[in-house]
């Protein structure tokens, strides 16, 4: 992957508007205010077999409060292809993952970025540095530019002493700070007419969809007739209803497919079983004798309740005695916890086939996750070391992965900030469809993610309204970050440009 030029600009071009400029559209306030800071490279490189030549720019947003002040720094990554002919079409890509508090280090170096984390084995990644990067010809950059976002707080991104953390840590304001940058971007660029669409993971599907919701604008929203709508959103480990809308129940009857999957990964399913059949046997067992059974509660027959523990026992690989304790009703936790105990290992919840020793009491639910645990030191070992070295980023603030402690624990869902989560975002995402009868929704779900399992996609997806004929669902042997694994990141790669692409012309 060729670099041939490096420069850091402060007040020089960026696509077509100056340092200056950008500040000032920024409300930078007074000229003495410091500009922008922004690093650009140009490079080329090779993505699924298309060489190409691109430009990669880190670029500083200052965003201000009704008195001009600067409340906050968000820093942004773009890559834009330059080797294109005048008049192209060419999609825009907005991306961003979760938290809330995620930066978007996990989709910038495992799928979208021009290199990615260099794991030979993904399930049994290095845990200690050096830490390598390596071309990644799965990006979809030969069909669309791609912009990272980091929000405040994350990143490099800061909040200043004239902002305030209510001002960003919300659904409502992270949404519409989102929004603000995204119409930017696009102004800034000459960009407001080219295909536009957003790459979501975990939390950011809430982000995507309120988003998707608010762009177009409107007396309601916005305050504005913006008229910004997309022509699609991807969903990653989607996220979107915090209401668990579907009753208590629910959540047995949708994690089962990925209990089935990680059980028969783990060879703990029936002989010769695969993870698309045993998804399969979950969802129609659990479509129809296994959701009477735990409707009918303590009324159920002696006799059936034999047959569906015997039967969630061979789905699962869960001992009938472990099945029975938990009155049916198998969670995610319980069989990350039992499936390999008798072996004295438990299964990482972000990613059912990382695998670490049982853990005692007390543990750090994502520091002691065996999947966060493990890839984690990689994915921050390896950009920092890409960030410096290939896009010549030389700041002095530390590059924060996830800000649990300043935005997670403080965030509003709408109720207040840590108040208990209630809402089901996946509603403003058929809101937006229904504006945009144009507005399509691809779904990425892996096997083996037991935070957000592929049920529960499926439920929120079929029970929110929105448009079916407009939604497409694809599953990929990988966990929370669908990316992890060649397989995994070839098809969803593939999948991707497939959607990126089906209505450009």
């Amino acid at each position: 992957m060729g670099t041939w030029k490096t420069a850091l600009m402060a007040g020089v071009v960026l696509a077509g508007l100056t340092g200056q400029a950008l500040a000032a559209e920024a409300g930078a306030g007074p000229a003495s205010a410091p500009a922008p800071r922004v690093f650009t490279t140009e490079h080329s490189g090779t993505f699924n077999g298309q060489k190409l030549r691109y430009r990669a720019t880190v670029a500083e947003n200052f965003l201000t409060n009704a008195a001009g002040k600067r409340t906050a720094s968000v820093f942004t990554t773009s890559y834009v292809r330059t080797d294109v002919p005048k008049g192209a079409v060419r999609p825009v890509v907005f991306v961003f993952n979760g938290g809330p508090g995620s930066s978007s280090l996990w989709l910038h170096m495992g799928f979208v970025g021009p290199r990615r984390v260099d794991f030979a084995d993904p399930v049994h990644p290095p845990t200690t540095p050096p830490f390598r990067t390596v071309d990644n010809p799965d990006s979809p950059l030969d069909v669309a530019d791609i912009v990272l976002i980091d929000p405040p707080a994350t990143g490099y991104s800061r909040i200043l002493p004239d902002g305030k953390p209510e001002e960003y840590f919300g659904t409502a304001q992270d949404a519409q700070m989102t929004v603000d940058l995204i119409e930017r971007w696009l102004r800034a660029n000459g960009r407001l007419n080219s295909p536009r669409f957003l790459m979501s993971e975990s939390y950011g599907t809430i982000r995507a969809a309120v988003v998707a919701r608010l762009l177009a604008g409107g007396p309601m929203s916005t305050g504005t007739m913006d008229g910004i709508t997309l022509n699609g959103v991807i969903l990653l480990g989607q996220s979107m209803d915090m209401a668990n809308s579907g009753g208590e129940d629910a959540r047995f009857l949708t994690a089962l497919p990925t209990l089935a999957a990680t059980a028969c990964y783990h060879h703990k399913g029936p002989a010769g079983c695969t993870a698309a059949g045993q998804v399969a046997a979950a969802q129609a067992f659990a479509a129809d004798r296994y959701v009477k059974a735990l409707f009918t509660g303590s009324a159920l027959p002696e006799a059936e309740r034999e047959a569906v523990t015997a039967q969630l026992a061979s789905l699962t690989g869960l001992s009938p005695a472990v099945i029975k304790a938990n009155d049916l009703r198998i969670s995610t936790a319980t069989f990350a916890h039992e499936l390999l105990a008798g072996e004295g290992r438990e299964l990482g919840a972000y990613d059912g086939r990382y695998t670490l020793p049982l853990a005692g009491s007390g543990k750090d639910p994502v520091a002691d996750d065996p999947a966060m645990g493990q890839y984690v030191p990689g994915f921050v070992g390896a950009f920092d070391g890409y960030i410096r070295d290939d896009l010549g980023v030389t700041v002095a603030e530390a590059y924060e992965p996830i800000a649990f402690r300043a935005a997670n624990a403080r965030w509003d869902y709408g109720q207040g900030p840590g108040a208990q989560i209630n809402a089901n975002f996946a509603k403003d995402l058929a809101t937006a469809m229904r504006r945009n009868p144009r507005l399509r929704v691809m779904v990425g779900a892996g096997y083996y993610d037991l935070v957000t399992t592929l049920g529960s996609a499926a439920y929120t997806v079929a029970h929110a309204g929105i448009p079916q004929d407009r939604t497409e669902t694809h599953l990929y042997p990988s966990g929370h970050m669908p990316y992890m694994g060649d397989e995994a990141r070839a098809a969803l790669a593939r999948d991707v440009r497939a959607f990126l692409t089906a209505d450009v012309k």
